[in-house]
């Protein structure tokens, strides 16, 4: 049996608490992830973007690990889950929406989940959602996206910048991407620990940060992008999660995703709730005030 990962250095371990596991997906890869509350509560699967990891859950998890099943898995190549070398893994959307298949397939097969999604979680988690509509009872949707950037939509200059070669340099030898989104993806200062928490995984050699990289360089700007085709379907078959009670917290401060991207959201999901945050960046769960976890509560309690 492989062991668990030892906690990054210097988190301090009161921040992350939780019972951990590993499962092993194909070719030998282990995914790292969190399976808190009781082992038959209503399962709650939360999905990171990029550069986190299960971390930024932590806030959610401590507010619902009374009554539900809090799942919540690192990424390969992110947080504690293994980092393989790009001749052992295909960092793409489409590997990751299969992971998230198989992982889902092994810890809860058998009732339909409650799902929320940052950042990358939502093009991965949504896009695993609209093929299995009857494995999804609600969903949270936390400054993400699940579909193609319209043609005249720039993509964020830090984001450009680090598809460049010496962008790709400075994050693989200097952790720019994760260090630089702990100051520009929140509206107030994040704590020492906090911040640490979030980079944590990613110091250290270059291969910890390998996936980091590989998230950028796998935005969608074209049709020939191997993501475009993923997000196209997924934009497509949206309409098949309409009927579920959708919840958007939004952050109205985020340098990734501007309010384009939220009336996206409502001209698929017009029914939905939204929680539209005026002080509130990108790291949603960062800025956010304590009762925006009591309305998430009261979502996924309801």
């Amino acid at each position: 049996m492989t062991a668990l990962p030892a906690l990054p250095a210097g988190l301090e371990p009161a921040l992350y608490p939780f019972q951990r596991k590993l499962h092993a997906l194909a070719f030998g890869h282990h995914l790292h992830y969190v399976d808190e509350g009781p082992s038959d509560g209503q399962p709650v699967v939360m999905l990171h973007g990029n550069p986190t990891w299960s971390f930024y859950y932590r806030k959610v998890v401590q507010k619902l690990n009374n009554h539900f099943r809090c799942l919540v898995p690192d990424h390969i190549g992110m947080g504690l889950s293994d980092r393989p070398s790009d001749s052992d893994y295909n960092y793409t959307l489409k590997s990751r929406v299969e992971d998230l298949t198989k992982w889902l397939d092994a810890v809860a097969p058998d009732r339909p989940i409650d799902l929320i999604v940052h950042d990358w979680g939502g093009a991965i988690g949504m896009s695993w959602a609209v093929q299995n509509p009857e494995r999804v009872r609600r969903i949270v949707l936390l400054n993400t996206w699940a579909f193609n950037i319209p043609k005249d939509e720039r993509l964020p200059r830090s984001l450009s910048f680090a598809r460049t070669g010496l962008g790709g340099f400075l994050i693989n030898r200097f952790n720019a991407f994760s260090g630089l989104a702990t100051r520009m993806a929140t509206v107030g200062k994040l704590d020492k620990e906090i911040a640490h928490g979030l980079v944590a995984p990613y110091l250290g050699k270059p291969e910890q940060r390998l996936a980091t990289l590989r998230f950028v360089q796998d935005i969608p700007l074209k049709q020939t992008d191997p993501a475009w085709a993923v997000l196209a379907e997924t934009e497509k078959n949206l309409h098949r999660l309409a009927d579920k009670p959708i919840y958007i917290g939004w952050g109205a401060n985020d340098f990734v995703f501007n309010d384009r991207v939220l009336e996206e959201w409502r001209k698929h999901y017009p029914n939905a709730k939204i929680d539209y945050m005026k002080n509130v960046g990108h790291y949603t769960l960062e800025d956010a005030e304590p009762d925006f976890f009591d309305r998430i509560h009261q979502h996924v309690f309801a």
